[in-house]
Protein backbone atom coordinates (compact mmCIF):
# COMPACT_ATOMS: atom_id res chain seq x y z
CA UNK A 1 0.00 0.00 0.00
CA UNK A 2 1.27 3.86 -0.94
CA UNK A 3 2.39 6.16 2.14
CA UNK A 4 -1.13 7.20 4.16
CA UNK A 5 -4.52 6.55 4.12
CA UNK A 6 -6.44 5.91 0.80
CA UNK A 7 -9.68 8.47 0.70
CA UNK A 8 -12.77 8.36 -1.08
CA UNK A 9 -15.21 10.71 -0.90
CA UNK A 10 -18.67 9.23 -1.35
CA UNK A 11 -20.98 12.33 -2.13
CA UNK A 12 -24.63 10.80 -2.06
CA UNK A 13 -26.20 7.40 -1.53
CA UNK A 14 -27.92 7.18 -4.73
CA UNK A 15 -26.81 9.07 -7.96
CA UNK A 16 -29.84 11.32 -8.39
CA UNK A 17 -30.54 12.00 -5.01
CA UNK A 18 -28.98 15.32 -4.30
CA UNK A 19 -25.42 15.84 -4.71
CA UNK A 20 -24.13 19.02 -2.73
CA UNK A 21 -21.38 21.15 -4.22
CA UNK A 22 -20.04 22.11 -0.62
CA UNK A 23 -19.96 18.86 -0.06
CA UNK A 24 -17.75 18.06 -3.44
CA UNK A 25 -15.59 21.04 -2.18
CA UNK A 26 -14.79 19.73 1.27
CA UNK A 27 -14.24 16.16 0.29
CA UNK A 28 -11.84 17.28 -2.53
CA UNK A 29 -10.09 19.62 0.05
CA UNK A 30 -9.88 16.74 2.59
CA UNK A 31 -7.37 14.85 -0.20
CA UNK A 32 -9.83 12.75 -1.92
CA UNK A 33 -8.08 10.45 -4.37
CA UNK A 34 -11.34 9.28 -6.29
CA UNK A 35 -15.38 9.75 -5.97
CA UNK A 36 -17.55 6.85 -5.57
CA UNK A 37 -20.91 6.43 -5.63
CA UNK A 38 -24.03 3.90 -6.04
CA UNK A 39 -26.97 4.81 -8.28
CA UNK A 40 -29.80 1.81 -8.06
CA UNK A 41 -31.31 -0.96 -6.00
CA UNK A 42 -33.52 -3.58 -5.85
CA UNK A 43 -35.79 -1.74 -3.76
CA UNK A 44 -38.46 -0.56 -5.72
CA UNK A 45 -38.92 -3.91 -7.35
CA UNK A 46 -38.38 -5.54 -10.69
CA UNK A 47 -40.06 -3.37 -13.21
CA UNK A 48 -36.66 -1.36 -13.33
CA UNK A 49 -34.30 -4.28 -14.48
CA UNK A 50 -37.25 -5.42 -16.57
CA UNK A 51 -37.96 -2.54 -18.64
CA UNK A 52 -34.33 -1.62 -18.56
CA UNK A 53 -35.52 2.30 -16.94
CA UNK A 54 -34.71 4.00 -14.05
CA UNK A 55 -37.34 5.43 -11.07
CA UNK A 56 -34.79 8.19 -11.47
CA UNK A 57 -35.66 11.24 -12.98
CA UNK A 58 -32.82 11.99 -15.89
CA UNK A 59 -32.10 15.45 -14.90
CA UNK A 60 -31.61 14.27 -11.32
CA UNK A 61 -29.28 12.10 -12.60
CA UNK A 62 -27.57 14.34 -14.98
CA UNK A 63 -27.59 17.03 -12.33
CA UNK A 64 -25.45 14.93 -9.87
CA UNK A 65 -23.46 12.89 -12.27
CA UNK A 66 -22.52 16.40 -13.79
CA UNK A 67 -21.10 17.85 -10.12
CA UNK A 68 -19.07 14.44 -10.45
CA UNK A 69 -17.62 14.29 -13.82
CA UNK A 70 -16.78 17.99 -13.23
CA UNK A 71 -15.11 17.48 -9.66
CA UNK A 72 -13.02 14.08 -10.42
CA UNK A 73 -11.84 15.87 -13.77
CA UNK A 74 -10.63 18.87 -12.07
CA UNK A 75 -9.17 16.85 -9.42
CA UNK A 76 -7.50 14.26 -11.58
CA UNK A 77 -8.82 11.53 -9.96
CA UNK A 78 -11.84 8.54 -10.74
CA UNK A 79 -15.24 8.89 -10.84
CA UNK A 80 -16.69 5.49 -9.82
CA UNK A 81 -20.74 4.93 -10.12
CA UNK A 82 -22.25 1.39 -9.89
CA UNK A 83 -25.31 -0.36 -10.50
CA UNK A 84 -26.02 2.23 -13.43
CA UNK A 85 -30.03 3.09 -13.94
CA UNK A 86 -31.22 1.90 -10.85
CA UNK A 87 -30.94 -1.92 -11.85
CA UNK A 88 -28.05 -2.23 -13.55
CA UNK A 89 -29.06 -3.88 -17.14
CA UNK A 90 -27.48 -3.05 -20.27
CA UNK A 91 -30.22 -0.48 -21.16
CA UNK A 92 -30.07 0.66 -17.77
CA UNK A 93 -26.12 1.31 -17.90
CA UNK A 94 -26.30 2.39 -22.00
CA UNK A 95 -28.75 5.28 -20.09
CA UNK A 96 -25.99 6.86 -17.49
CA UNK A 97 -23.76 5.90 -20.41
CA UNK A 98 -25.26 8.58 -22.52
CA UNK A 99 -25.96 11.10 -20.02
CA UNK A 100 -22.18 11.60 -19.25
CA UNK A 101 -21.24 11.36 -23.12
CA UNK A 102 -23.92 14.55 -23.46
CA UNK A 103 -22.32 15.95 -19.94
CA UNK A 104 -18.74 15.62 -21.36
CA UNK A 105 -19.22 17.54 -24.55
CA UNK A 106 -21.02 19.87 -22.76
CA UNK A 107 -18.33 20.69 -20.11
CA UNK A 108 -15.77 20.10 -23.06
CA UNK A 109 -14.46 16.63 -21.13
CA UNK A 110 -12.61 13.99 -22.23
CA UNK A 111 -12.24 10.99 -19.88
CA UNK A 112 -11.30 7.25 -20.68
CA UNK A 113 -14.60 5.74 -19.95
CA UNK A 114 -15.02 2.17 -18.40
CA UNK A 115 -18.45 0.65 -19.29
CA UNK A 116 -19.18 -2.65 -17.14
CA UNK A 117 -21.58 -4.72 -18.55
CA UNK A 118 -23.22 -7.24 -16.16
CA UNK A 119 -26.60 -8.39 -17.91
CA UNK A 120 -26.40 -12.75 -18.88
CA UNK A 121 -26.92 -14.48 -21.60
CA UNK A 122 -29.38 -16.80 -21.16
CA UNK A 123 -27.61 -19.63 -23.42
CA UNK A 124 -24.75 -19.35 -21.15
CA UNK A 125 -26.83 -19.20 -17.96
CA UNK A 126 -28.49 -22.76 -18.78
CA UNK A 127 -25.07 -24.44 -19.23
CA UNK A 128 -23.82 -23.29 -16.42
CA UNK A 129 -27.10 -24.28 -14.76
CA UNK A 130 -26.93 -28.20 -16.63
CA UNK A 131 -23.23 -27.99 -15.23
CA UNK A 132 -24.13 -27.40 -11.62
CA UNK A 133 -22.72 -24.71 -11.48
CA UNK A 134 -25.96 -22.15 -10.18
CA UNK A 135 -27.30 -22.88 -6.91
CA UNK A 136 -30.31 -20.97 -5.31
CA UNK A 137 -31.13 -19.24 -2.22
CA UNK A 138 -33.57 -19.53 0.30
CA UNK A 139 -36.44 -20.09 -0.04
CA UNK A 140 -36.29 -21.22 -3.51
CA UNK A 141 -35.52 -24.24 -5.12
CA UNK A 142 -33.01 -25.57 -7.88
CA UNK A 143 -33.39 -23.57 -11.14
CA UNK A 144 -34.78 -24.70 -14.24
CA UNK A 145 -34.12 -23.68 -17.92
CA UNK A 146 -37.97 -22.05 -18.59
CA UNK A 147 -37.58 -19.90 -15.57
CA UNK A 148 -34.31 -18.74 -16.82
CA UNK A 149 -36.13 -18.06 -20.61
CA UNK A 150 -39.09 -16.50 -18.69
CA UNK A 151 -37.00 -13.07 -17.55
CA UNK A 152 -36.70 -10.51 -19.51
CA UNK A 153 -33.45 -9.90 -18.49
CA UNK A 154 -30.54 -11.38 -16.09
CA UNK A 155 -27.75 -9.18 -14.05
CA UNK A 156 -24.74 -11.02 -11.99
CA UNK A 157 -23.75 -8.18 -9.01
CA UNK A 158 -20.18 -7.78 -9.60
CA UNK A 159 -17.78 -7.71 -6.78
CA UNK A 160 -14.76 -4.99 -6.86
CA UNK A 161 -12.24 -7.10 -9.19
CA UNK A 162 -14.14 -5.60 -12.35
CA UNK A 163 -13.82 -2.06 -11.13
CA UNK A 164 -10.36 -2.71 -10.02
CA UNK A 165 -9.09 -3.85 -13.57
CA UNK A 166 -10.53 -1.13 -15.11
CA UNK A 167 -8.84 1.69 -12.81
CA UNK A 168 -5.63 -0.26 -13.26
CA UNK A 169 -6.31 0.05 -17.03
CA UNK A 170 -6.38 3.98 -16.54
CA UNK A 171 -10.29 4.85 -16.66
CA UNK A 172 -11.35 8.52 -15.93
CA UNK A 173 -15.07 7.14 -15.43
CA UNK A 174 -16.11 3.90 -14.46
CA UNK A 175 -20.11 2.97 -15.22
CA UNK A 176 -20.72 0.01 -13.90
CA UNK A 177 -23.94 -2.75 -14.78
CA UNK A 178 -25.03 -4.59 -11.24
CA UNK A 179 -22.88 -4.45 -8.45
CA UNK A 180 -22.99 -4.77 -4.76
CA UNK A 181 -22.85 -1.43 -3.39
CA UNK A 182 -19.81 -1.97 -0.98
CA UNK A 183 -17.85 -3.30 -4.42
CA UNK A 184 -18.13 -0.24 -6.07
CA UNK A 185 -17.08 1.99 -2.74
CA UNK A 186 -14.38 -0.36 -1.63
CA UNK A 187 -13.07 -1.18 -5.50
CA UNK A 188 -10.37 1.68 -5.11
CA UNK A 189 -8.87 1.28 -1.82
CA UNK A 190 -8.66 -2.46 -2.95
CA UNK A 191 -6.90 -1.89 -5.79
CA UNK A 192 -4.51 1.04 -3.65
CA UNK A 193 -3.32 -2.07 -1.23
CA UNK A 194 -5.17 -1.10 1.32
CA UNK A 195 -6.44 -3.55 4.10
CA UNK A 196 -8.64 -5.77 2.63
CA UNK A 197 -11.25 -5.87 6.09
CA UNK A 198 -10.95 -2.17 6.09
CA UNK A 199 -11.41 -1.67 2.45
CA UNK A 200 -15.03 -3.80 2.74
CA UNK A 201 -16.02 -2.36 5.65
CA UNK A 202 -15.11 1.05 5.19
CA UNK A 203 -17.57 0.46 1.90
CA UNK A 204 -20.35 -1.24 3.83
CA UNK A 205 -20.51 2.09 6.08
CA UNK A 206 -20.23 4.49 3.31
CA UNK A 207 -22.38 2.97 0.90
CA UNK A 208 -25.63 5.46 1.40
CA UNK A 209 -23.25 8.29 2.10
CA UNK A 210 -24.38 10.00 5.39
CA UNK A 211 -27.17 7.56 6.64
CA UNK A 212 -24.24 6.17 8.92
CA UNK A 213 -23.97 9.88 10.55
CA UNK A 214 -25.91 10.85 13.35
CA UNK A 215 -27.94 13.50 11.92
CA UNK A 216 -28.94 11.82 8.68
CA UNK A 217 -30.49 15.18 7.11
CA UNK A 218 -27.80 17.34 7.73
CA UNK A 219 -26.07 16.06 4.68
CA UNK A 220 -25.45 13.76 2.00
CA UNK A 221 -22.17 12.34 1.66
CA UNK A 222 -19.14 10.95 3.40
CA UNK A 223 -15.61 10.64 3.89
CA UNK A 224 -13.76 7.46 4.34
CA UNK A 225 -10.04 7.33 4.67
CA UNK A 226 -8.75 3.60 4.53
CA UNK A 227 -5.08 2.57 5.85
CA UNK A 228 -2.86 -0.69 6.57
CA UNK A 229 -5.02 -1.58 9.19
CA UNK A 230 -8.24 0.00 9.97
CA UNK A 231 -10.17 3.06 9.11
CA UNK A 232 -11.88 6.78 9.79
CA UNK A 233 -15.21 7.89 8.32
CA UNK A 234 -16.47 11.63 8.79
CA UNK A 235 -19.32 13.20 7.23
CA UNK A 236 -18.76 15.70 4.44
CA UNK A 237 -20.90 18.32 6.26
CA UNK A 238 -19.11 20.27 8.94
CA UNK A 239 -22.49 20.61 10.96
CA UNK A 240 -23.28 16.94 10.79
CA UNK A 241 -20.90 14.14 12.95
CA UNK A 242 -20.42 10.48 13.05
CA UNK A 243 -20.70 8.20 16.39
CA UNK A 244 -19.39 4.78 16.94
CA UNK A 245 -23.09 4.09 17.11
CA UNK A 246 -24.03 5.47 13.58
CA UNK A 247 -21.24 3.77 12.24
CA UNK A 248 -21.32 0.40 13.65
CA UNK A 249 -25.36 -0.05 13.10
CA UNK A 250 -25.20 0.61 9.51
CA UNK A 251 -23.80 -3.25 9.28
CA UNK A 252 -27.63 -4.14 9.91
CA UNK A 253 -28.98 -1.81 7.48
CA UNK A 254 -30.26 -4.38 4.23
CA UNK A 255 -28.38 -7.40 6.51
CA UNK A 256 -29.73 -9.55 8.91
CA UNK A 257 -26.29 -10.58 10.54
CA UNK A 258 -24.73 -7.23 11.81
CA UNK A 259 -21.04 -8.94 12.00
CA UNK A 260 -20.72 -10.98 8.70
CA UNK A 261 -21.80 -9.53 5.03
CA UNK A 262 -21.46 -11.94 2.50
CA UNK A 263 -19.70 -10.38 -0.79
CA UNK A 264 -18.75 -11.91 -3.93
CA UNK A 265 -15.13 -14.03 -3.50
CA UNK A 266 -15.64 -13.78 0.52
CA UNK A 267 -17.43 -12.95 3.79
CA UNK A 268 -16.28 -9.51 5.75
CA UNK A 269 -16.40 -10.13 9.37
CA UNK A 270 -16.54 -7.23 12.00
CA UNK A 271 -17.45 -9.38 15.22
CA UNK A 272 -14.04 -7.99 16.53
CA UNK A 273 -14.38 -4.71 15.13
CA UNK A 274 -13.67 -1.12 17.47
CA UNK A 275 -15.49 1.52 16.69
CA UNK A 276 -13.16 4.45 18.99
CA UNK A 277 -14.03 8.52 18.15
CA UNK A 278 -11.13 10.35 16.73
CA UNK A 279 -12.79 13.78 17.74
CA UNK A 280 -16.90 14.71 17.59
CA UNK A 281 -16.98 14.29 13.87
CA UNK A 282 -15.08 11.26 13.19
CA UNK A 283 -14.78 7.19 14.28
CA UNK A 284 -12.31 4.91 13.68
CA UNK A 285 -12.85 1.28 12.78
CA UNK A 286 -10.62 -1.55 13.65
CA UNK A 287 -10.31 -5.27 13.89
CA UNK A 288 -12.56 -6.05 10.80
CA UNK A 289 -11.73 -9.11 8.84
CA UNK A 290 -12.03 -10.30 5.39
CA UNK A 291 -12.71 -14.19 4.73
CA UNK A 292 -12.16 -15.78 1.29
CA UNK A 293 -14.55 -18.03 -0.05
CA UNK A 294 -15.08 -19.27 -3.22
CA UNK A 295 -16.21 -16.61 -5.97
CA UNK A 296 -19.98 -16.49 -6.53
CA UNK A 297 -22.10 -14.17 -8.07
CA UNK A 298 -25.71 -12.92 -7.53
CA UNK A 299 -28.09 -13.30 -9.65
CA UNK A 300 -30.97 -10.83 -10.44
CA UNK A 301 -33.79 -11.77 -13.04
CA UNK A 302 -37.22 -10.05 -13.57
CA UNK A 303 -39.64 -10.61 -15.85
CA UNK A 304 -43.42 -8.84 -16.60
CA UNK A 305 -46.21 -11.11 -15.73
CA UNK A 306 -50.22 -10.62 -15.65
CA UNK A 307 -51.58 -7.90 -15.31
CA UNK A 308 -53.61 -5.57 -12.77
CA UNK A 309 -56.72 -2.97 -12.44
CA UNK A 310 -57.12 -1.25 -9.03
CA UNK A 311 -59.48 0.54 -6.98
CA UNK A 312 -59.58 2.55 -4.13
CA UNK A 313 -62.10 3.75 -1.30
CA UNK A 314 -61.78 4.91 2.05
CA UNK A 315 -64.29 3.29 4.76
CA UNK A 316 -64.96 5.52 7.78
CA UNK A 317 -68.26 3.37 8.87
CA UNK A 318 -67.69 2.56 12.50
CA UNK A 319 -69.06 -0.67 12.00
CA UNK A 320 -67.34 -1.78 9.68
CA UNK A 321 -64.24 -0.56 11.35
CA UNK A 322 -65.07 -2.36 14.44
CA UNK A 323 -65.43 -5.73 12.70
CA UNK A 324 -62.00 -5.26 9.94
CA UNK A 325 -61.53 -8.74 9.23
CA UNK A 326 -64.98 -10.13 9.09
CA UNK A 327 -65.80 -7.29 6.52
CA UNK A 328 -62.92 -8.39 4.26
CA UNK A 329 -63.60 -12.08 4.84
CA UNK A 330 -67.04 -11.40 3.71
CA UNK A 331 -66.37 -8.74 1.43
CA UNK A 332 -63.94 -10.49 -0.72
CA UNK A 333 -65.94 -13.78 -0.64
CA UNK A 334 -68.87 -11.64 -2.82
CA UNK A 335 -66.42 -9.60 -4.84
CA UNK A 336 -65.39 -13.23 -6.34
CA UNK A 337 -69.18 -14.86 -7.18
CA UNK A 338 -69.49 -11.41 -8.53
CA UNK A 339 -66.91 -11.79 -10.99
CA UNK A 340 -67.72 -14.83 -11.63
CA UNK A 341 -71.28 -14.40 -12.46
CA UNK A 342 -70.84 -11.19 -14.37
CA UNK A 343 -67.80 -12.51 -16.55
CA UNK A 344 -68.00 -16.35 -16.56
CA UNK A 345 -65.06 -18.62 -17.81
CA UNK A 346 -63.87 -15.66 -19.85
CA UNK A 347 -62.91 -14.32 -16.78
CA UNK A 348 -59.86 -17.13 -16.65
CA UNK A 349 -57.79 -17.97 -13.36
CA UNK A 350 -58.02 -14.59 -11.95
CA UNK A 351 -57.31 -13.39 -8.93
CA UNK A 352 -58.91 -10.58 -6.20
CA UNK A 353 -57.10 -8.80 -3.07
CA UNK A 354 -58.15 -6.36 -0.56
CA UNK A 355 -55.42 -4.92 1.14
CA UNK A 356 -56.76 -2.53 4.67
CA UNK A 357 -54.42 0.33 4.85
CA UNK A 358 -54.36 1.28 8.64
CA UNK A 359 -54.92 -2.04 9.58
CA UNK A 360 -52.63 -4.89 8.31
CA UNK A 361 -51.70 -4.09 4.65
CA UNK A 362 -48.40 -3.86 5.28
CA UNK A 363 -48.10 -6.55 7.23
CA UNK A 364 -50.65 -8.88 6.56
CA UNK A 365 -51.33 -10.21 9.96
CA UNK A 366 -54.73 -10.03 11.61
CA UNK A 367 -53.84 -7.76 14.37
CA UNK A 368 -54.78 -8.79 18.17
CA UNK A 369 -58.35 -9.38 19.47
CA UNK A 370 -58.62 -6.50 21.85
CA UNK A 371 -56.69 -3.78 18.97
CA UNK A 372 -58.91 -1.16 18.70
CA UNK A 373 -59.87 -0.25 15.68
CA UNK A 374 -58.64 2.94 13.60
CA UNK A 375 -60.35 6.24 12.62
CA UNK A 376 -60.67 5.47 8.57
CA UNK A 377 -58.92 2.74 6.56
CA UNK A 378 -58.31 2.52 2.78
CA UNK A 379 -59.14 -0.46 0.72
CA UNK A 380 -57.51 -1.17 -1.81
CA UNK A 381 -58.75 -3.32 -4.44
CA UNK A 382 -56.60 -4.91 -6.54
CA UNK A 383 -57.89 -7.61 -9.82
CA UNK A 384 -55.01 -10.03 -11.87
CA UNK A 385 -55.56 -11.33 -14.87
CA UNK A 386 -54.08 -12.34 -17.91
CA UNK A 387 -55.02 -9.34 -19.66
CA UNK A 388 -55.30 -5.66 -19.09
CA UNK A 389 -59.09 -5.65 -20.98
CA UNK A 390 -59.95 -8.35 -18.51
CA UNK A 391 -58.57 -7.13 -15.40
CA UNK A 392 -60.68 -3.58 -15.87
CA UNK A 393 -63.78 -6.11 -16.41
CA UNK A 394 -63.64 -7.66 -13.24
CA UNK A 395 -63.13 -4.25 -11.61
CA UNK A 396 -66.04 -2.92 -13.10
CA UNK A 397 -68.05 -5.81 -12.17
CA UNK A 398 -66.57 -5.45 -8.72
CA UNK A 399 -67.80 -1.65 -8.50
CA UNK A 400 -70.73 -1.63 -7.17
CA UNK A 401 -69.88 -3.89 -4.39
CA UNK A 402 -66.75 -2.39 -3.55
CA UNK A 403 -68.85 0.66 -2.87
CA UNK A 404 -71.68 -0.37 -1.50
CA UNK A 405 -70.88 -3.57 0.73
CA UNK A 406 -72.77 -4.09 3.81
CA UNK A 407 -71.95 -6.92 6.66
CA UNK A 408 -75.61 -7.04 6.99
CA UNK A 409 -78.09 -7.68 4.59
CA UNK A 410 -81.37 -5.99 6.13
CA UNK A 411 -79.81 -2.80 6.82
CA UNK A 412 -79.50 0.42 4.90
CA UNK A 413 -76.52 0.26 2.46
CA UNK A 414 -73.65 1.88 3.69
CA UNK A 415 -70.92 4.32 1.02
CA UNK A 416 -67.55 4.25 1.08
CA UNK A 417 -65.75 7.02 -0.54
CA UNK A 418 -63.81 6.41 -3.78
CA UNK A 419 -60.29 8.10 -4.01
CA UNK A 420 -60.65 8.13 -7.98
CA UNK A 421 -63.21 8.28 -10.77
CA UNK A 422 -63.39 6.84 -13.66
CA UNK A 423 -62.77 4.19 -9.80
CA UNK A 424 -60.96 1.68 -11.56
CA UNK A 425 -57.34 2.24 -12.54
CA UNK A 426 -55.56 -0.20 -15.21
CA UNK A 427 -51.96 -0.53 -13.43
CA UNK A 428 -50.11 -2.33 -16.66
CA UNK A 429 -48.51 -5.57 -16.08
CA UNK A 430 -47.14 -7.22 -12.85
CA UNK A 431 -43.71 -7.57 -12.47
CA UNK A 432 -41.24 -9.85 -10.51
CA UNK A 433 -38.28 -11.00 -9.94
CA UNK A 434 -38.27 -14.75 -10.91
CA UNK A 435 -34.32 -15.37 -9.47
CA UNK A 436 -32.91 -15.54 -6.58
CA UNK A 437 -29.51 -17.66 -7.39
CA UNK A 438 -25.92 -17.43 -7.17
CA UNK A 439 -23.66 -18.42 -10.22
CA UNK A 440 -19.93 -19.82 -9.38
CA UNK A 441 -17.21 -18.18 -11.51
CA UNK A 442 -13.53 -19.49 -11.24
CA UNK A 443 -12.62 -15.62 -12.65
CA UNK A 444 -14.45 -12.81 -11.43
CA UNK A 445 -14.27 -11.09 -15.15
CA UNK A 446 -15.54 -13.52 -16.54
CA UNK A 447 -19.11 -13.23 -17.00
CA UNK A 448 -18.39 -9.23 -17.65
CA UNK A 449 -17.96 -6.94 -20.61
CA UNK A 450 -15.78 -4.07 -20.46
CA UNK A 451 -16.26 -1.50 -23.25
CA UNK A 452 -14.17 1.33 -23.45
CA UNK A 453 -15.24 4.78 -25.08
CA UNK A 454 -11.97 6.72 -24.81
CA UNK A 455 -12.82 10.94 -26.03
CA UNK A 456 -9.59 11.59 -26.31
CA UNK A 457 -9.45 9.68 -29.07
CA UNK A 458 -12.43 10.91 -30.82
CA UNK A 459 -14.88 8.45 -29.15
CA UNK A 460 -13.17 5.37 -29.78
CA UNK A 461 -14.79 2.44 -28.52
CA UNK A 462 -13.65 -0.78 -28.05
CA UNK A 463 -14.76 -3.96 -25.96
CA UNK A 464 -13.35 -6.80 -24.32
CA UNK A 465 -14.49 -9.73 -22.20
Amino acid sequence: MEDGPIRILVPVGSLGAGVREEELRYGLERGAQAIATDAGSTDSGAAYLALGKSKNDRGSVKRDLKLLMKAGAEAGIPVIVGTCGQAGGDLNLDWTRDIALEIAEELGLKPKIALLYSEQDKAVLKARNAAGRIRPLPPLGPLDDATIEACDHIVAAMGAEPYVAALKAGADLILGGRTTDTAVIGAFALMRGAHVGASWHAAKVAECGAQCTVNTGEGAGVLISVGADGFEVEPLSPSNRCSPHSVSAHMLYENSNPFRLTEPGGVLDVTEARYDPVDERTVRVTGSRWEPQPYTMKLEGAAAGRFQTIMLIGVQDPEILSRLDEFHDKMLHALYQRARRALGETAGDFHISLRLYGWNAVSGDRPAPDTPPPREVGVLFIATADTQELATQIANACNAYFFHFPLVRDKELPSYGFAFTPAEVPRGPVYEFKLNHVVEVDDPLELVRTVWIDLAEKGVAHAQG
